[in-house]
């Protein structure tokens, strides 16, 4: 996948982009200084904290200037912009995931989630508004749940 540089280079590759979303990640990791070598040092229980900060980066963005801010770009461009590149990103995780490749997956799994908060930011969702659907959802089986759905 290509994607546009905010320097000025026509196009670089996906995996060389450089953007906010990969300044959050920096500075999501930047209390535990995760490399590529020690990511598995995030302890399970770290994933809220680090998803409330890559939210509060995203939410920071909203109005800057998207010559300087990919997050501020992709608000900038709307709702079906900020939701194809959601579904892009989780076709990246599905393949990741059928073929067994679980580093790439992880990697993929992170982009999906910034690329989920900037869908919820462009379309005006807040984060407790999907807890709160969550919550609501707590101790209901999955069965009965999609049974239970409006067709």
């Amino acid at each position: 996948m290509e994607l546009s540089n905010l320097t000025g280079n026509p196009k670089i590759s996906h995996t060389e982009f450089r953007s906010d979303h990969v300044e959050s990640m920096n500075t999501m990791a930047s209390d535990h200084r995760i490399t590529e070598s020690d990511r598995r040092l995030v302890t399970k229980a770290s994933l809220g904290d680090s998803l409330e900060r890559l939210w509060q980066v995203i939410d920071s963005r909203r109005g800057a200037d998207p010559a300087t801010s990919y997050t501020a770009k992709l608000l900038g461009r709307g709702r079906a912009k900020a939701a194809q590149k959601f579904g892009e990103e989780a076709v990246e995780a599905v393949i990741e995931a059928v073929r067994h490749d679980n580093p790439a997956l992880v990697g993929e799994s992170a982009d999906l989630l910034y690329h989920l908060f900037v869908l919820w930011a462009a379309c005006g969702i807040e984060p407790s508004e999907v807890a709160a659907e969550l919550a609501h959802r707590e101790g209901t089986s999955g069965i009965d749940e999609k049974r239970n759905r409006k067709k």
